[in-house]
């Protein structure tokens, strides 16, 4: 059985793999799901393509609402799913409102629309979670094919350090970073949580290189002369990256995770960039004004998209494992 048959076998590796792509794919189109701006517009004779994205000048201070309001009969225009922008209060809609027909999921406490920032904020999620799982797994498998290839002095330098890291608890490491930065950022989040989280993918590679590096093909290319680099790159490495792919899958779940949480505490990504952690936080801090919408919704979206990454790990581990099969 081949690993994509492998990975097939289960309805619900297939269904987590379709709904990643969907998330993938409300993160890709944002803009064009929910924006203040609409997707095509025709009017005064000109047509502009896309201007929920590239802004033009000669939009620029309207809005859906307004533009509709102005409309003359020779004038048409595609609007978004969502017709309001992250940062885009409704002036007209009480603070704190539920769904309703012009609001599908709720306002928030100044009038920004919970669905625009639920759907902008699938963006900064994955971000995070997609390039702090780039940076540590890049630094984890570095350092743990160091480790494991050459050993001695380097694995044993390489090891204490992982311990090292691995004595601080991660999310309080990290809540103690973020703490001293003068201010955090997107990137900030980003780049802490890939430099705090890479002991488990080095450990993880170190010991498969020390398996792959006693291999038979492995001790052959030794014997013809390649040098250690040459094993290292283009041998030891590509076929211990397998177990690396399901523990990445399952960071990205974990990443996500962790920066929603730096959210709600107020060290996540600052306002008033759309985060579900600020959302959350959002909903504890009004929780005494029935304001549920604010927790259930983004609460909904991290434990979907969690769970999504997780059954997609777990499906790639079983295809990949070939004691499994």
């Amino acid at each position: 059985m081949t690993r994509v048959s492998q990975f097939r076998k289960r309805k619900r590796n297939l269904a987590a793999a379709v709904l990643v792509l969907a998330l993938v794919a409300v993160a890709l189109l944002a803009d064009v799901l929910a924006s203040d701006l609409p997707i095509l517009i025709h009017r005064n004779g000109v047509t502009s393509f896309l201007p929920c994205l590239f802004r033009p000048a000669a939009l620029a201070g309207q809005s859906n609402t307004a533009l509709r309001s102005t409309a003359t009969p020779n004038d048409f225009a595609i609007f978004p799913l969502v017709e309001w922008g992250p940062e885009e209060p409704d002036l007209d809609a009480d603070p704190l409102s539920g769904p309703s027909k012009k609001h599908w999921l709720g306002v928030d406490d100044i009038g920004l629309d919970v669905a625009s920032r639920l759907i902008h904020g699938t963006r900064v999620s994955l971000a995070v979670g997609l390039i702090a799982v780039s940076i540590y797994v890049a630094i984890g498998v570095l350092l743990g094919a160091l480790a494991g290839f050459y050993g001695g002095a380097i694995d044993l330098l390489l090891s204490r350090l992982t311990e090292i890291m691995l004595v601080f608890p991660t999310f309080f490491l990290i809540l103690t970073i973020m703490g001293l930065l003068e201010r955090t950022t997107i990137v900030s989040v980003m780049v802490v949580i890939g430099l705090t989280r890479w002991t488990d993918v080095q450990r993880l590679l170190r010991a498969e290189v020390l398996r792959i590096r006693e291999l038979d093909y492995v001790q052959a290319s030794r014997a013809l002369g390649a040098s250690n680099v040459r094993i290292l790159w283009r041998h030891v490495i590509p076929n211990a990256l397998a177990p690396v792919f399901v523990s990445a899958t399952f960071g990205v779940a974990g990443a996500i995770l962790l920066e929603s949480s730096l959210s709600f505490l107020g060290f996540g990504t600052p306002p008033p960039t759309a985060s579900w952690g600020a959302l959350l936080n959002q909903g504890y801090e009004h929780a005494a004004d029935g304001a549920w919408w604010l927790t259930l919704f983004p609460g909904l979206a991290i434990f979907i998209t969690v769970t999504a990454y997780n059954l997609l790990g777990e499906g790639l581990r079983d295809a990949l494992d070939p004691r499994l099969k």
